[in-house]
C-alpha cells in the first residue's frame, strides 16, 4: 500500500540555529509512527512543516499523495492535528466543543451528528458529552481534543506530546485511544519523549536528537543496532547442573545460578523460552517464577546520543 505520508529532507534553521537537519520519514496506512527525543530536538518544528503550519526551508511532504506547504487547503484536510496545547473551549460541552469544530471544518449537519457520536465513543467521552469541558479533567480534555482531530476522517492523525501534565489515569485512557486508531487503517504520528509511550503504542520509531533522525525501525531494529540481548529470570527450587542444561539450549547465549536465582540471556528469549524451561524440568528444578526484560529504547538513544533520553 502507498504510504500516507511522505516526509523527505525537511530542514528548517531559526537564525543561526539549524532545529531540523534533514528529516525524512514515512507512514503506511494503519502505522503508528513515532518521534522519540529529548523537549527541543526538533519534533514539533518537524511536525509543523508536515501540517503546513510552518514554512521549510528545504524538503517536501506529500499526505495521501499530495504535497502539503503553507498554501495548502484542500490537500491539509487529510490531516489532523492535535497540538500539545490544549484547544477546546471550556464554556461549551464536550458535544459542543465537537459540534462547534466540525462545523468549521465543513462537515455537514447529517455527517456532523454521526460523526460526534462516533467520535465520542472513540475517546471514551459518550457518558460525559453534555457535561461542560471546564469540568472535565486535564487528562479528558485532550482525549476531546483528540477527537476534534479525527473528526473529518483524515487519513494522518498528528499526536503533539498529548499526555503532557495529564495523571496516570488519563495518561492509560489517552494510549488506549490511540492505539485502538491503527487498527482501523489510520496512519499516526505521536511525538513523545517517554520511552514507554514509544514502546507501547509505535509500529516504527524515529529517534530524534538536535534535529536529526539518528536511527529508525522497529523496536527489535533499534535494540539490536546495539548489540543488545534479553535476560530471562527464573526463579526455581532443587535440580542439579541446571546452568549447565540451560546453557546447551539452543539460542542461549549464557546461563548463571546464583543460590535460587538462574539468569539467562538470549538474543531472543521469547522464542528459546520453552527450550530453557523445559531444560529447567529436565534438571529436576521446579519453577517458582518467570520474568522476561527486553533491552529498551532507552539504552539505544543513550548509545545513539551520549546521554540519557531526558538529559
Amino acid at each position: 500500500m502507498d504510504p500516507v505520508l511522505v516526509a523527505t529532507g525537511l530542514t528548517k534553521r531559526f537564525d543561526e540555529r539549524l532545529a531540523v537537519d534533514d528529516v525524512g520519514f514515512e507512514i503506511a496506512p494503519g502505522e503508528t509512527y513515532g518521534l522519540l527525543g529529548p523537549n527541543g530536538a526538533g519534533k514539533t518544528t518537524s511536525i509543523s512543516m508536515i501540517c503546513g503550519l510552518l514554512r521549510r526551508d528545504a524538503g517536501e511532504v506529500l499526505v495521501d499523495g499530495k504535497p502539503i506547504d503553507v498554501s495548502s487547503v484542500e490537500a491539509r484536510a487529510a490531516i489532523g492535528y492535535v497540538p500539545q496545547e490544549i484547544a477546546v473551549y471550556p464554556d461549551l460541552t464536550g458535544r459542543e466543543n465537537l459540534q462547534f469544530f466540525g462545523r468549521l471544518q465543513g462537515l455537514d449537519k447529517d455527517r456532523l451528528d454521526r460523526r460526534v457520536d462516533e467520535v465520542l465513543e472513540t475517546v471514551g467521552l459518550t457518558d460525559r458529552a453534555r457535561d461542560k469541558a471546564e469540568e472535565y479533567s486535564g487528562g479528558m480534555q485532550r482525549r476531546l481534543n483528540i477527537g476534534i482531530g479525527l473528526l473529518h476522517g483524515p487519513k494522518l492523525l498528528i499526536l503533539d506530546e498529548p499526555t503532557v501534565g495529564v495523571d496516570p489515569q488519563s495518561r492509560n485512557a489517552i494510549l488506549d485511544s490511540v492505539a485502538a486508531l491503527g487498527h482501523h487503517g489510520l496512519a499516526v504520528l505521536y511525538t513523545t519523549h517517554y520511552m514507554e509511550e514509544a514502546e507501547r503504542l509505535c509500529d516504527r520509531v524515529g529517534i530524534i536528537d538536535e534535529g536529526r533522525i539518528v536511527a529508525e525501525g522497529t523496536r527489535r531494529e533499534l535494540t539490536n543496532l546495539i548489540g543488545s540481548v534479553d535476560t530471562v529470570t527464573v526463579e526455581i527450587v532443587g535440580g542439579t547442573d541446571v546452568a549447565e542444561a540451560v546453557a546447551a539450549v539452543d539460542g542461549v547465549s549464557s546461563a548463571t545460578l546464583d543460590a535460587d536465582q538462574l539468569t539467562v540471556l538470549a538474543p531472543r528469549a521469547g522464542a528459546a523460552l520453552t527450550g530453557i524451561l523445559d531444560a529447567v524440568a529436565r534438571s529436576g528444578a521446579s519453577v517458582r517464577g518467570v520474568t522476561l526484560q527486553e533491552p529498551d529504547l532507552e539504552a539505544v538513544f543513550l548509545h545513539l546520543t551520549g546521554k540519557a533520553l531526558r538529559d
